[in-house]
């Protein structure tokens, strides 16, 4: 209904152009909100107030000239001019019914596609040779969440899982399994079968030998030079690491796959073109042997310049290089209209520097946006990154592994005559579902405190409390199972069916805001909302003992469409439902 509002709104602004009332060339940014007291109406703008300038007329006046201009519309009951020139808009309870009631028929839940774009969404980017930690969490489901969303609402979304498969840690790797080669022959590949154990074993060797550490990187520049031995040795590495990861994905029933993986290494060949073309372009620098570019924009507190390392002294490239390279891929090849960066918030600084070179440089086409929609971490209850106990990183595995332990004891106690095999699917579904909405549902610009007591609470914004509500819905169609429901009509009569069905409305508005953004937490906290505003309709409006057949086939419609509405909600966030808890 916003969207329907802000149509009728922009069609009145090109009367007043055409009326000489505000310029031609006048572009408003038009802006309506649900109003916070349904006394004055359902929803507001404050256009009359951006107009005052322009039209040279004072708010209320201009908010009458709105009201007087404005289109015809079935959906809008009565307009008000409120305060200093604010305009109410009371909707038409009838035109609610009827969008709930196509929304009900609807595969999108009603709501209006927009024009269909390409959009490259970097996410989950794990670095390979180890296992994935609790560190690669949040970009990977909030990541996943996104794309599911931007699909849902049918643009073109290509995943690009950019994995740390170049660089230092793996000459570190390569010149361990040469010593473990030299010293045992074949039998060292068998080390690779726990490559976290091998992963720390080569970082030792190479913290502590300088001999070790100088070999470790000219093998770095062999295998970006293409050298066989050293690329089949990578091969091996990456294989056994991208298994880990896509295991972990499954677990997670996030929709990463192998086809989706687009690492560094991708680029290699055309990182030595993307040091060519910048100096070619003059933008290059000389800083101490390394190949840096300066950008006028990026200085120290102190205003010294911030370089953008492109190629260091001994020839190797960097993570600038290697995102300058992939980003003129995702415009060039793969047409992108977005691209989205789901890293780190503390990398935040590093995407200005890039995103503004490859601008600069052309690499990028001009209309592209490039956008890193960053995160913040998971903290401990001490509020630092979550750790083990000895201070190690925790595998995301483990974490995992820990949750559905949780889950099998919280389904049991509530349910301990449940057979074997469902109270261990269902404790599947209950614990990772848990630690997906923990993280989905908090602000992804937000650090939070990871807590399994709070995120396995029946009470409050959590996924046990959600799935619940989801069953309690689903349930009611299983003792109406014999309602025709073919002809019934969605008729708001009491307060608590308009409150329902004004939130069910809302549903697009929130996938619009979860999709423009990358937040993922928006459509958290709709659902939440949704399942207690269904429940305080269930309590207020009896659904099977209604007073009258027409009132319990509304009700029932009501109870369909909240049931269809959550199942989608949940699902585009990668959050699984129960028929049963």
């Amino acid at each position: 209904m916003k969207s329907h509002i802000a149509s009728l709104l922009e069609q009145t602004v090109d009367s007043f152009k055409q009326q000489g009332i505000v310029p031609a060339d006048f572009q408003a940014r038009i802006q309506v909100e649900r109003t916070k007291d349904k006394t004055h109406g359902d929803l507001a703008t404050n256009l009359a107030m951006m107009l005052t300038k322009v039209a040279k007329k004072n708010p209320r006046d201009i908010a009458q000239l709105i009201i007087d201009n404005l289109p015809a519309s079935s959906h809008v009951a009565k307009v008000e001019i409120a305060g200093p020139g604010f305009i109410n808009f009371f909707i038409d309870e009838n035109a609610l019914a009827n969008q709930l009631q196509d929304a009900l028929n609807s595969e999108h839940l009603g709501i209006s596609l927009p024009e269909s774009q390409t959009i490259v969404v970097d996410y989950s980017s794990p670095n390979l040779a180890k296992e994935m930690h609790v560190g690669h969490l949040r970009s990977t489901i909030i990541g996943d969440s996104v794309v599911r969303a931007l699909e849902f609402l049918g643009h073109k979304v290509i995943r690009q899982n950019h994995v740390g498969d170049w660089g230092t840690q793996f000459g570190m790797l390569l010149a361990y399994m040469e010593e473990l080669r030299a010293a045992h022959g074949e039998q060292a590949d068998l080390e690779l079968s726990d490559l976290e154990t091998f992963y720390r074993e080569a970082k030792v060797r190479f913290d502590e030998s300088s001999d070790f550490a100088t070999r470790a990187r000219n093998l770095v520049v062999s295998l970006q030079s293409g050298d066989e031995y050293c690329n089949k040795l990578w091969r091996e590495f990456n294989d056994i690491s991208l298994a880990h990861c896509h295991d972990v994905y499954k677990r997670l029933g996030v929709t990463l796959t192998r086809e989706d993986v687009h690492g560094e290494s991708a680029y290699n060949d055309d990182l030595a073109q993307v040091v060519t073309d910048l100096n070619a372009k003059g933008l290059l620098s000389e800083s101490n042997g390394a190949k840096v570019v300066f950008q006028e924009e990026f200085r120290t507190k102190e205003g010294e310049p911030l370089p953008v390392i492109i190629q260091k002294a001994d020839g190797g490239y960097l993570y600038a290089t290697s995102d300058l390279a992939a980003m003129r891929y995702r415009s060039n090849v793969l047409k992108a209209d977005r691209a989205l960066y789901f890293v780190d918030l503390r990398q935040a600084l590093h995407f200005q520097q890039v995103f503004k070179l490859a601008k600069t440089a052309g690499f990028v086409r001009e209309g592209l946006s490039l956008e890193h929609t960053g995160f913040g971490t998971m903290n401990g209850p001490d509020g630092r990154p979550f750790k083990t106990r000895s201070g190690g990183v925790v595998k995301l595995v483990d974490l995992l592994d820990e949750a559905n332990t949780r889950a099998v004891e919280l389904v049991r106690s509530k349910n301990p005559d449940m057979d074997e095999e469902t109270l261990l699917e269902v404790a599947r579904v209950v614990g990772i579902s848990s630690v997906k909405y923990a993280d989905l549902s908090k602000n992804r610009a937000s650090d939070y405190i990871f807590s399994f007591e709070q995120m396995l609470s029946f009470e409050g914004n959590t996924a046990p409390y959600l799935l619940y509500a989801y069953t309690r819905v689903a349930g009611i169609f299983k003792r109406a199972a014999d309602v025709d429901l073919s002809q019934a009509k969605i008729v708001l009569e009491h307060d608590k069916e308009k409150q329902l069905g004004t939130k069910l409305a809302q549903f697009g508005e929130v996938l619009t805001r979860m999709t423009e953004k990358g937040l993922p937490h928006v459509m958290c906290a709709y659902v939440y909302e949704l399942a207690s505003e269904f429940s305080s309709f269930y309590e207020a409006c009896p659904v099977l003992a209604a007073e009258t057949e027409a009132q319990k086939q509304s009700r029932l419609l009501l109870a369909q469409l909240t049931s269809k509405t959550l199942k989608t909600g949940l699902s585009l966030l990668g959050i699984e439902t129960l028929e049963r808890m």
